[in-house]
């Protein structure tokens, strides 16, 4: 063997290519090295016919003649048409009975037209690759990557002669170059199944995000329906509920003392409903409660139950004791606790007073709703359920960070106590102005507090 030879063979070796499914089953990963194949196979076929072309020309020009050039070039159409028939679909189909055909013609033809000349080393170019990437196993593409080289130097030998020198000196370069191709081939092969195997974790990974987003937008969505119904529950449906009320009244009225009494109860519907589209128009913009809007809490807590008690008769107090500034989201809850703790005082306690505290003390606020009514039933807390208003304020009070407890009053009744923590979340240097406020806010719910126990007398 020629040391030109050698170096061709070589140099092919080094253009061994897995199999595009490498023992897999599995379908190409999107973004994978075997997911373009059938577009990467279309220039193998290029190139095998390019090689097998420029070999045939190698060997005319080179001045082999005769028997030789006969041998060569049939052993080289030979290869050709079993690519076209066996190889070319092998390749797309991975069929390996058909590979295999292929495959013995191309171990066989190489070792034919190297008997004819020494150019014909330039079909290792594609034989070594094809025996790699034909074959779904490594031990068959190993085997095959063998018999070709055994049938190589047959070829040589029979050839240059089976002379000592040569029969010594051509299996052993033969075998360097088997050597190093099975090595480079097994390296191709374990790199492009690395390759295949990542792009397969990048598709899952992106398959499970993309799941995860669908769950977190699920869960987004039914969390936002869970607080439009907790906020609807807490002022439209109260309002409504307080519209109703006073319409009756209003009618009951207008029988017994006229006109002119039921204009008051008249006035409070007007006054209500429109307080109710106020909450309606800033649940929809996703605004703070209508009342906190241009209002402290404790003014917002204030007019609220003196709201109560014109629309119930109760004798109804709101006091607001050294409350600071406290945080917007803080007062959304507060208010909404007061709310549905009136909603309970006016549909189930039948109560003559009800008082709403406002106080804070060691970097926590606590309200507090009391009521002299019937109190809490026998069987609450041992398993009664709750309705939708007692458990939206646990988890409103919960979200915050607070707690929530729900018991008898010192004077019976029912006492309804929330404490929230405020920890950092006080601006610093608010205490001051915050406190005149709520001093503010302390006497004009106790103005209201005293309007309200005047009706209720």
């Amino acid at each position: 063997m020629t040391g030109d030879a050698a170096s061709r063979t070589a140099t092919a070796a080094g253009h061994a290519v897995p199999p595009p499914a490498v023992g897999d089953d599995l379908p190409p990963a999107p973004g994978g090295p075997y997911a373009a194949w059938d577009r990467i196979v279309v220039w193998w076929d290029v190139a095998f016919v390019a090689i097998l072309v420029l070999t045939a020309i190698q060997i005319a020009v080179e001045g082999t003649h005769g028997r030789d050039l006969l041998l060569s070039c049939t052993a080289i159409a030979l290869i050709g048409l079993a690519y076209a028939i066996w190889g070319r679909r092998a390749a797309r189909s991975r069929n390996q009975s058909t590979a295999a055909a292929y495959l013995v013609v191309l171990v066989l033809g190489t070792g034919a037209a190297l008997t004819g000349s020494g150019s014909a080393s330039l079909l290792l170019f594609v034989a070594f690759a094809h025996c790699w990437m034909l074959l779904e196993r490594r031990r068959w593409s190993v085997a095959a990557s063998t018999a070709l080289a055994v049938t190589a130097v047959l070829g040589i030998l029979a050839r240059e002669g089976f002379t000592p020198g040569l029969v010594t000196t051509v299996p052993a370069q033969m075998a360097v170059i088997l050597v190093f191709a099975v090595g480079l081939g097994m390296w191709v092969a374990w790199t492009m199944r690395r390759g295949e195997e990542h792009a397969r974790l990048v598709d899952e990974l992106r398959a499970a995000q993309d799941a995860l987003a669908r769950s977190h937008h699920a869960a987004g969505v039914e969390a936002e329906r869970a607080r439009i119904a907790r906020e609807i529950h807490d002022t439209l449906a109260q309002g409504f509920t307080s519209v109703v009320m006073q319409a009756q009244a209003a009618s009951a009225v207008l029988d017994a003392d006229g006109p002119e009494s039921a204009r008051d109860r008249l006035h409070l519907i007007e006054e209500t409903a429109r307080d109710n589209l106020a909450e309606a128009r800033a649940l929809v913009a996703a605004f703070a409660p209508a009342p906190l809007k241009e209002k402290s809490l404790a003014e917002a807590l204030g007019r609220l139950v003196t709201r109560f008690g014109e629309e119930t008769g109760l004798q109804a107090w709101f006091v607001a004791d050294g409350v600071l500034g406290l945080p917007p989201s803080a007062e959304v809850v507060l208010l909404r606790v007061a709310q549905e703790g009136l909603a309970n005082v006016r549909r189930h306690a039948a109560a003559s007073t009800v008082e709403v505290r406002l106080a804070c003390a060691d970097d926590a606020v606590l309200l507090e709703v009391s009521d002299d009514g019937r109190g809490l039933p026998g069987d609450f807390g041992l398993g009664a359920d709750e309705g939708f208003g007692l458990s939206g304020m646990r988890e409103r009070v919960a979200t915050a960070g607070g707690s929530l407890s729900i018991g008898p009053g010192e004077t019976g009744g029912t006492l309804v106590a929330v404490w929230l923590p405020l920890g950092d979340t006080e601006e610093p240097g608010a205490g001051a102005g915050a406190g005149a406020g709520a001093g503010a806010g302390a006497g004009a719910g106790a103005g209201g507090g005293g309007n309200a126990g005047g009706r209720s007398g």
